[in-house]
């Protein structure tokens, strides 16, 4: 007798009391309104300084990176419409071990974003509230103490439910979105320097002063990859959205396209209204400290509003310092309750504690949304400034997406009846360059940011260890379906070892222990061999059809847990 496929509301069901609350604006506006964060506040130096001109490149490359990614992720979420998607549909398509690979990567970077959305609050706040920081850009005691509260501030919001965060949120983007246009108009009106695309310097000439490996480096050394990350809030909101089949692709897609266009245009602005005579002194690399030298502040820790004074746009200024509490802080609300969502996910996948699915009659996943707080104030501890909680963020994040674009492929082998209300076109072509461009961003961040990243998956598999020696005696975990994720470890060894052997530091030089065997364009090579071990290893690796099927049917009635029916 066939199996029957159940219908899209019930499969691999949420509580049924997570609330629907997310029209096709409130969707879309919450992952605007995540994307543009503080980003946008520091990139545009930031970039500048690590490529010159050719930032205007970096932008457009990660505009282009992300969307494949993000269209990788749209059949998807409307295929399986789920809180905390990004973790669950792993494990519908290798099972345990695959799922909790990756549910503990992406859980573990959006706990750290909200903190690094604060970091950014405190950041340009030094500005005028020096006594928060100290001079090595880490908080002391009273800039601690804020941090934390702003942070509690954002769990209290979240508590209250999606109708309320979302009423809050949509408010937020439209001053953000009306922020970024009127600072990209304003510089283009005001000072426009053509000069400065193609300068010579003493330190670097042209529009690429750094060559393409400062552009391509750019991507997630100056915050661009981060800038992007928030589009997957139309995936890890999909459960709490009415029409999935509508409003998910236009917020996953659209998000993108839209900042990805304001972020380019931003970038020429801020090129095009730095004075000449601060791009000369020094170079590119130096821009921070020749406009500190010309706007009598730091650019540092507030780049556009020291620009936005230089050119006498004193009001401008004062807008740019009022959006640095509105922006980040808009942003790390989204991530607390994205964060949440996350180990709520975990929790119905029972690879980890049940507590963390527990939902109130909010709609919240309450138990989930504490733990965020208490793992995003940790945060603020061993990291001593905005730009290096980015760094690892970043390359957390952007490795959590990649196992998408494989199982956006398993599926159609896997479950190939399975209604698909939005089915992407040419997906064998979409899916395998999302993966490229995960492991070259991977690749990109440099070994400094792979090993830390790779010490931080350890730590996990640990803590999974823990979790199930613990439920030995209750016997309630699920299997962990190691010969069917065992191809995840490929992948992580993968990223290591070309990491290793390229030349891709997180700094100009080879650091000590790293080969250096190959350059720019042997490290293209080396991620695209790696991209087609890592499809053909989780393509072998995949669930049969039928256990997907099971998993699928699963409800709190019938799960199997540990070989056995729940109890």
């Amino acid at each position: 007798m066939a199996t029957t496929i159940p219908q899209i509301d019930v499969i691999a069901g949420d509580d049924h009391r997570l609330k629907k609350d997310f029209g096709a604006v409130g969707l879309l506006f919450t992952a605007i309104g995540s994307i543009i964060g503080s980003g946008w506040l520091f990139s545009s130096l930031n970039a500048a300084k690590e490529a010159g001109p050719a930032a205007i490149i970096s932008w457009v490359v990660a505009t282009v990176m992300f969307l494949l990614i993000a269209l990788s992720y749209a059949e998807l979420g409307v295929m399986f419409p789920r809180s905390g998607g990004v973790a669950r549909y792993p494990h519908y398509a290798w099972g345990s071990f695959a799922s909790f690979s990756m549910g503990w990567v992406t859980w573990l970077a959006c706990a750290a974003v909200a903190s690094v959305e604060v970091s950014a609050v405190l950041t340009y706040a030094t500005s005028y509230l020096p006594w928060m920081e100290h001079k090595n850009a880490t908080l002391t005691a009273p800039g601690l103490i804020i941090a934390i509260a702003i942070m509690a501030v954002f769990v209290i919001v979240n508590y209250f439910g999606v109708r309320w965060f979302a009423r809050i949120n949509n408010l937020l983007v439209w001053w953000k979105l009306a922020m970024i246009v009127l600072v990209i108009v304003a510089l283009l009106i005001t000072a426009f320097h053509g000069a400065n695309f193609g300068l010579h310097t003493s330190n670097g000439s042209g529009f690429t002063p750094y060559g393409l490996k400062g552009a391509f480096e750019a991507i997630p050394a100056a915050g661009i990859a981060f800038s992007f990350l928030g589009w997957r809030q139309g995936i890890e909101l999909a459960g709490e959205t009415r029409n999935p089949r509508r409003n998910v692709p236009l917020t996953v897609i659209g998000s993108v396209v839209i900042c990805g266009i304001l972020y380019i245009l931003l970038q020429v602005a801020f090129l095009g209204a730095v004075p000449s005579a601060a791009v000369a002194k020094g170079g590119w690399a130096e821009i921070g400290s020749n406009l500190v030298a010309t706007g009598g502040a730091s650019a540092t820790f507030s780049p556009l509003a020291v620009v936005a004074s230089i050119l006498g746009l004193g009001w401008l200024a004062g807008l740019l310092y009022a959006d640095a509490i509105i922006s980040p802080s808009d942003t790390g609300l989204i991530y607390t309750s994205v964060t949440a969502r996350m180990s709520y996910a975990m929790g119905r996948n029972r690879n980890a504690p049940r507590i963390l699915a527990h939902v109130n009659d909010n709609g919240v996943p309450w138990p989930s949304l504490i733990l965020a707080w208490i793992v995003g104030c940790i945060f603020f501890l061993p990291f001593p400034s905005w730009q290096a909680l980015v760094s690892i963020v970043t390359s957390l994040t952007v490795l959590s997406f990649g196992s998408g674009s494989i199982a956006l492929l398993t599926f159609r082998k896997q479950i190939p009846k399975q209604e698909r209300r939005y089915r992407q076109r040419g997906a064998w072509i979409i899916a395998p360059l999302a993966l490229l461009s995960t492991n070259l961003i991977m690749y990109w961040a440099g070994w400094d940011q792979v090993w830390k990243m790779m010490l931080a998956i350890v730590i996990g598999y640990i803590l999974l260890w823990i979790f199930q020696m613990a439920d030995a005696t209750r016997n309630r975990a699920p299997k962990l379906d190691f010969a069917h994720g065992w191809w995840v470890l490929v992948w992580f060894a993968g990223i290591t070892v070309v990491s290793y052997l390229g030349n891709y530091s997180g700094t100009s030089a080879v650091r000590a222990g790293q080969l250096g065997l190959y350059k720019f364009d042997g490290g293209i090579v080396a991620n695209i061999i790696l991209t087609v071990v890592v499809l053909a290893c989780a393509w072998y690796c995949k669930l049969p059809g039928e256990r997907v099927r099971e998993i699928l049917e699963e409800t709190e009635e019938n799960a199997v847990v540990g070989g056995k029916p729940a109890a």
